[in-house]
């Protein structure tokens, strides 16, 4: 698998009602962004979430990942010791990225903790994903002092590790913004306070997180942001995605900034809305709305053919393509394909509207079709296959669960055309790029 989403958030514990005693009205919007992406969160079923932490142990030199299998801690700091949060670490995870940290010169791992008990940075993320989803692991992840690049490439380890062991990740990157913009906040005022807060939410908007490497250490430091080097690992988690990018609230009441924003991979996005749309509404989206929903241009001007595939519970519950592209580009596809895949897959019943929180869409985008003369040119991993005779015509994707030779996958595509074994039949082969 992948990484399903990511979140920038905020950790003030005064949004926590035991300790805000009312104070946390006066940053409601950041309250409902959070609940509001604890249930999308929820909705992408991870495995594991990973939480990038500023306030987890931080050294000069070293990224250091909480070894254990457990941790719990409480907000005793704040005078509310009763209140505590814990978690369940996924152990190969970290052990796998410890490994390939070591293979890529990425001074990162579990060595060196001094106390194990969770800081409030990961608490409070947890606290709200605690109400909206049960039964996953977790990696905690503390920065450092090295260079915004080196956290990126961090980032990039977390993906990898993702996908060598299939495990479907969610990544949170916990961290406030400027504490400079008021005198009266934790920090004097400073111009580079709302001047940092302005750019990094124009980058977190626009979803071109790459950008969190422009800035400088020196004028981070003069903004007294605290998240800003978990901004940069999460930026490399997600490199090479076509995000979906939201910026659902920023604050400042307290001479802080709170920002609250959400970044998906847009296709698998566009499939699921689509989907949600036909059952809420009983019609398809239209192409006006693609507008509205921020579709990314690359989606806009391509024509391919595009598969939607549904499952629940880690069975499959519908799956709808075209080889080719019939629309006019991508984006219309995945909008047709998501609703016949839920809809009109003749193998299963309808989705209903119930079931949505428990699906999850992946897209897989087709390559051009080439033909083969032998087995030897085929790859169940690579490749998808073709199989075609007359009018009859079957396609496999690949990379399938299940599905471990080349044989197994032509016997497969066969029996969906209707095709026998002992026939004369065409093959072809194509890539497809997967989206999580």
């Amino acid at each position: 698998m992948a990484v399903a989403g990511a979140f920038i958030v905020p950790h003030p514990p005064l949004i926590l009602p035991d300790i805000g005693r009312g104070e946390e009205r006066r940053i409601q919007k950041t309250i409902d962004s959070y609940r509001e992406i604890a249930k999308e969160a929820a909705a992408m079923h991870p495995e594991t979430v990973v939480i990038l932490s500023p306030h987890s142990v931080m050294y000069r030199d070293y990224f250091h990942i909480s070894p254990g299998t457990r941790a719990k801690g409480d907000f005793g700091l704040y005078g509310y010791p009763e209140l505590q949060i814990g978690g369940i670490y996924d152990t190969e995870f970290a052990a796998e990225l410890c490994g390939l940290a070591e293979e890529k010169n990425i001074a990162a791992g579990t060595e060196g903790e001094r106390g194990r008990e969770l800081d409030h940075a990961t608490m409070i993320p947890l606290y709200f994903l605690n109400r909206e989803m049960k039964d996953f692991k977790l990696v905690r992840i503390g920065l450092s002092g090295l260079p915004f690049e080196e956290h990126f490439r961090l980032g990039r380890c977390i993906a990898e590790a993702a996908g060598r062991l299939n495990r479907r990740i969610v990544v949170i990157a916990s961290g406030d913004l400027s504490h400079c913009l008021l005198d009266s906040g934790p920090y004097e005022y400073t111009k580079e306070g709302p001047e940092y807060d302005r750019r990094v939410t124009e980058i977190m908007a626009g979803g071109e997180l790459h950008r969190m490497l422009e800035f400088t250490e020196e004028f981070c430091g003069k903004a007294g942001e605290c998240g800003h080097r978990a901004f940069c690992i999460m930026a490399g988690c997600l490199e090479g995605k076509t995000l979906r990018s939201r910026l659902l609230s920023y604050e400042g009441p307290f001479g802080v900034g709170y920002a609250v924003a959400a970044f998906q991979d847009a296709y698998v996005a566009l499939a699921r809305e689509s989907l949600t749309c036909f059952l809420e509404n009983g019609r398809e989206m239209q192409e006006p709305e693609l507008a509205s929903f921020k579709v990314p241009e690359e989606m806009l001007k391509t024509r391919a053919g595009v598969f939607v595939s549904l499952k629940k519970d880690g069975e499959l519950r519908g799956c709808i393509g075209t080889i080719q592209g019939v629309q006019k580009n991508v984006a219309l596809e995945i909008i047709d394909n998501a609703v016949s895949a839920g809809i009109y897959d003749p193998r299963f019943p309808e989705v209903k509207r119930e079931e949505l929180p428990e699906i999850i869409c992946t897209v897989d985008v087709l390559g051009t079709a080439e033909s083969v003369s032998s087995l030897k040119e085929l790859d169940v991993k690579r490749y998808g296959v073709i199989v075609s005779s007359g009018r009859r015509k079957g396609l496999l994707l690949p990379n399938l669960e299940g599905v471990d030779t080349v044989e197994q996958q032509i016997f497969i595509a066969l029996k969906k055309a209707g095709i026998d074994w002992e026939e004369d039949y065409g093959l072809e082969r194509f890539e497809v790029v997967r989206h999580y």
